[in-house]
Formats: C-alpha cells, sequence, structure tokens
C-alpha cells in the first residue's frame, strides 16, 4: 500500500510514473546509456513525463516561452468566452420587464445556452481527436462575435435572443471543453521550475509543473465568470442591457488576430512508447531500443518483443523537419487519429460506467450546477423585500463568489503540485494520480459549509443581510474551483489516454445538470424554501465528497482492472 493506495495485482498501471525525485532511489537504467531525456537539475536525474519525440513539431520540444504564450491567449479568450453563461445573472429583472417574460423564462436564456455548450461540446471534441484543437479554437472565437453582437441587437425579440444565446454556448464549447486538455498536451507531469533539461543533442527550457497551468486554465474559465456580474449590472444600469453583448464581441474580436497568429495546434501523434506515463518502465524500454543507434543491442528487451514494433516507434520518433510557420496558420494540419469520427463522438457515453470518470464528472458538475442555481436565484432573493436590491447592487454580489474564485486557484495552485510532489518523495519516487484527490479535502469543508450556510442566512436577508449569503457564496465557489482542479488533474494524470472523452463527460453533465436546475430552481424554492433547500443540496454534495476515499484507496486498482479490460475496446469503439 503506497500512503493509503492500495496496490494492484498486475505489473505497471497507466499513471503510475517514476519521477525518481528521492536520492535514495537508484537509477533503473545507467545514465549513460540512457535516451531518455531527464530533468538535470537536481542531485538526482528526473525523467520527464511523458517523454518528448525528437521531432521539433512535438509541442513538449517548443521554447517555454512560446507554450506559455499559447496558454496566456487560450487564458485570455476563455475569460471573455466563460463571461456569456454568467451574462444575465444581474439582468433578470431588467430583462423580464423588457421581454415581458416570468423569471424561469429569463433562466431558461441561460439553460438552453448551457445546453448548446453541452451538445456542441460532446461533437467538438470528436473532432479534436481526428483534426486537431485548432480549428475550433478559431471557429469559437468566430461564433462568440457573431452570436454575441447578434444578442445585443435582437431588442425585444425573445426567441432571437434564445438563438443568440444557443449559439454562444456552441462558441463557448471549444474553450470550456478543450483549454485543460491543451495543457495536457504542452506540459510535463513533473519538471521543476527554473532549470535546463539536456536532450541528446542540447538543452531546451524547461516547462514549470502541469498543476500550475492547470490551475491557471481553469480560473480563467471559472474567474472571469464569476466577475461578469459584477461589471454587467453596472453597464446594463449605464449605457443599457445590449452593450453587455456588444463588448464581448468587441473584446473577442481583438483576441481573433492573437488566436490565429500565435495558437498553433497544440494535438500531437505521441509513439505511445514515448507516453511513459501510460506506457511505463516497458515503454521507457522500448523508447531506449527505437533510439539506439544501429547495430547497438540491449539485454533489457524482452525476449518475445518484435524488432518491427521497435522500427515503426523509431519511425516516430526521429527528429523531423520543422513546419514552416504560414503552415502553422492553416486550421487543419492532417488527421491525428485512425479512429472514425462516429465512433469518437459515442466513445464518452460508455465512460459514465468507469468509477474514477464518474466520480470527476460528480465532484465537478454537482457543485458547478450548485453555483449556476445559486445565481438563477439570487436575483429572487435579494430584489425583493426586504433589501429591493436592483441590478448593480446584486451584480455588486459577485464580488464574494469572484473572490472566492481567486482563493481556490490560489490554493489549488499551491497546493496542487506541492502535495503531489511531497507525497512522490514520502512514497521513494514513485508518483500516484492518486494523490491529486487529496484536493477534495477542502471542497468538501468549504464547498459543503458554504451551501449550508448560503441555505441558512439566504432564508432570512432581514436578519443576516447581504454580506453572510454573499461570504458563504464565495466559498461554494473556492470549493467548487478546489474539486474541479482536483478532478481535471487526476484524470489528466490517471487516464491521460482517454482524457479529453472523460472531458467530455464531465461537460456534458454539467451543463444538462445545470439545464435541468434553471427549470426547477424558482420551483424548489417556492415549495421548499431556501434553507432546506440548500441543506439538502449541502448533505448530497457532502455525501459525494466522500466518494473520493474510496477512490483514493481503490484508484491504482480501478487503472489496473480497466487498463485489462478495456471497455471501449470491448465495445469496438477503441
Amino acid at each position: 500500500m503506497a500512503l493509503g493506495v492500495l496496490e494492484a495485482s498486475s505489473g505497471h498501471v497507466p499513471g503510475t510514473s517514476h519521477v525518481y525525485d528521492d536520492s535514495s532511489r537508484p537509477l533503473p537504467i545507467e545514465e549513460s546509456r540512457s535516451r531518455l531525456k531527464y530533468d538535470r537539475s537536481g542531485p538526482v536525474p528526473t525523467i520527464l513525463v511523458p517523454q518528448p519525440s525528437d521531432d521539433p513539431n512535438d509541442p513538449l520540444n517548443w521554447p517555454l516561452w512560446k507554450r506559455d504564450a499559447i496558454l496566456v491567449i487560450l487564458s485570455i479568450t476563455s475569460v471573455i468566452a466563460s463571461t456569456l453563461s454568467p451574462l444575465l445573472a444581474a439582468n433578470t429583472l431588467t430583462l423580464s420587464l423588457v421581454f415581458q417574460r416570468s423569471f424561469t423564462q429569463m433562466a431558461l436564456l441561460t439553460g438552453y445556452h448551457l445546453c448548446g455548450v453541452g451538445v456542441a461540446g460532446l461533437v467538438f471534441v470528436a473532432s479534436a481527436r481526428v483534426w486537431g484543437k485548432r480549428h475550433l479554437y478559431l471557429l469559437g472565437t468566430i461564433l462568440i462575435i457573431v452570436s454575441s453582437a447578434w444578442g445585443g441587437a435582437s431588442g425585444t425579440n425573445y426567441k432571437s435572443l434564445l438563438w443568440a444565446r444557443i449559439i454562444q454556448g456552441v462558441g463557448l464549447a471549444p474553450f470550456e471543453a478543450l483549454v485543460n486538455a491543451s495543457v495536457g498536451d504542452l506540459f510535463f507531469v513533473h519538471v521543476r521550475p527554473h532549470v535546463h533539461m539536456l536532450s541528446r543533442r542540447d538543452e531546451a527550457d524547461a516547462s514549470q509543473e502541469r498543476g500550475k497551468r492547470m490551475a491557471l486554465s481553469n480560473l480563467a474559465l471559472f474567474g472571469g465568470a464569476f466577475f461578469t456580474p459584477v461589471l454587467v449590472g453596472k453597464i446594463t444600469h449605464t449605457i443599457g442591457w445590449s452593450w453587455t453583448f456588444y463588448l464581448i464581441a468587441i473584446f473577442s474580436g481583438v483576441m481573433l488576430p492573437f488566436v490565429i497568429l500565435f495558437c498553433p495546434e497544440t494535438a500531437y501523434p505521441r509513439a505511445s512508447a514515448l507516453n511513459t506515463d501510460i506506457a511505463g518502465e516497458q515503454g521507457m524500454a522500448l523508447h531506449e531500443i527505437s533510439t539506439q543507434p544501429k547495430g547497438v543491442s540491449d539485454d533489457r528487451a524482452s525476449p518475445n518483443s518484435d524488432p518491427a514494433s521497435f522500427d515503426q516507434i523509431s519511425n516516430k520518433t526521429r527528429s523531423s523537419v520543422k513546419t514552416p510557420y504560414v503552415r502553422t496558420l492553416l486550421p487543419f494540419n492532417g488527421r491525428k487519429t485512425d479512429y472514425s469520427f462516429w465512433k469518437l463522438l459515442v466513445r464518452p457515453f460508455p465512460l459514465y460506467l468507469q468509477p474514477a470518470i464518474f466520480w470527476a464528472t460528480l465532484i465537478q458538475g454537482t457543485m458547478i450546477g450548485w453555483t449556476v442555481m445559486i445565481g438563477v436565484v439570487l436575483a429572487a432573493i435579494f430584489l425583493g423585500p426586504p433589501l429591493w436590491f436592483d441590478e448593480v447592487q446584486t451584480g455588486y454580489l459577485y464580488t464574494g463568489p469572484f473572490i472566492g474564485a481567486l482563493l481556490g486557484f490560489v490554493t489549488s495552485g499551491l497546493l496542487a503540485d506541492w502535495s503531489a510532489k511531497w507525497m512522490t518523495k514520502r512514497n521513494k519516487g514513485i508518483y500516484e494520480p492518486e494523490f491529486r484527490i487529496l484536493l477534495v479535502l477542502p471542497q468538501l469543508v468549504f464547498g459543503c459549509a458554504g451551501l449550508y450556510g448560503f441555505g441558512i442566512t439566504g432564508a432570512n436577508v432581514a436578519r443576516y443581510g447581504w454580506f453572510w449569503p454573499d461570504f458563504f457564496f464565495a466559498l461554494v465557489v473556492m470549493g467548487m474551483v478546489l474539486g474541479t482542479v482536483a478532478s481535471a488533474l487526476y484524470i489528466v494524470d490517471a487516464h491521460r489516454d482517454i482524457a479529453v472523452e472523460a472531458f467530455t463527460c464531465m461537460i456534458v453533465f454539467k451543463n444538462m445538470f445545470s439545464f435541468g436546475l434553471t427549470f426547477a430552481a424558482y420551483d424548489w424554492l417556492k415549495g421548499g424554501g431556501v434553507s432546506r433547500i440548500f441543506c439538502i443540496l449541502a448533505s448530497v454534495q457532502l455525501v459525494i465528497c466522500l466518494l473520493s476515499i474510496p477512490m483514493y484507496i481503490l484508484g491504482k486498482r480501478n487503472r489496473a482492472f480497466f487498463h485489462k479490460h478495456n471497455l471501449l475496446r470491448r465495445l469496438h469503439i477503441w
């Protein structure tokens, strides 16, 4: 048992990585003979996970500044895109009067928007697997520009605004679905910051740990979402609600040239032997043999190995000519897989039966749903007696959740890699993805406390005023962020081969779940009251968080089981 994680009966389990960060642990391969790439900054070399190929077009071989620039551009565009979902949160009363519709009908402008995100995300992820991610980032940015201008010009036509909101959801989908996966494309699981790595030919800039980048990408997706209503209320009051749409169109238009010129394709069909977090020691051995000069033998090779497979690996890892910059501007640069698009389209659905994917979906999706529900009912709680908040004051209430989002990302950024590295050292240099699950503990504390507190204080604003409900809303968001980062990191590290499909499962669930909550929110509160309903939701979330205990203990065995009994292969969609 490794720090509470039960060992699997089989050999190597995908996701388990030999980081060799412990000076007491000997390297399994003599450095003088090794063709593996290392971080050599410490007293003991650290193997890069995954292994970069010798191809200059491999994103892992790009300079750190280039990879960070891509992430910054995608993150800024994601901030703009993420403002779309809560765009109407502070405007509920204003728009209900303009369009002469009920609160529930106005909430459905957000609900159908989320439905658009979920359905489009399913299609776009399959497209990304076949043709890469760049064409989807371009399409998403263009759709956001067009649909936002359309929404602002919809006047008093409810159906027109509804369809503009749905198309906005389609535009948001690539950023919500694929940016986390791009982090996995661009950055290593474990490398120290500010070091140099020595490859076989030269030195290259090192990338920092993946966890901090994952926290940044999630901050972009969620932090902007919670700051949006703070601005929207004031904009609506000052220059009109339509300008909340027009400004998004303008800012997205500013970002479009950056996406076109400086965000090349990040998807790379890497040879399986290079994915040492998936292939393990066997993959390292294959990579060793494949990169040795012709005629050099290695007694570590399996006697049953097929030389042809080594030739195939060598062909995939051999250095190639760098693609000219002009060609990187094309939306497509070839297929990334031989799988059928239609098989990839249906591939995520069986993964709901995989315990790790189901756990991650619940950890992330339910907390996001509760924040959407709070956003839907917030106006109803504060616009009426005894506080009589207008759209500006209602918008300012989102200052608390925004601070909660920032605290959540700072906390996750500090803890994600530090805790994993500390536990890896305690585990004699062996990294287990289950170490990421510890981040769910603060989600349980902050998220559940926030839901209980919001229910109690929101039910009696005459006594508690606006501050305490807003404070507890901030705790809910902080817990949501911690759970989102924990589940995303765990899936990328433990099941990177199906990470894109896993993120699809999360996107479809959380958006459809939130869509359902927009239908039910007001009726639930009318029938059960704010306090009772949110205390029930908090109890549900508590149970979901406690599922992390068996997930942590049995996670490695789960990985081993589904590696051996591949569910997708048995269904002939792998």
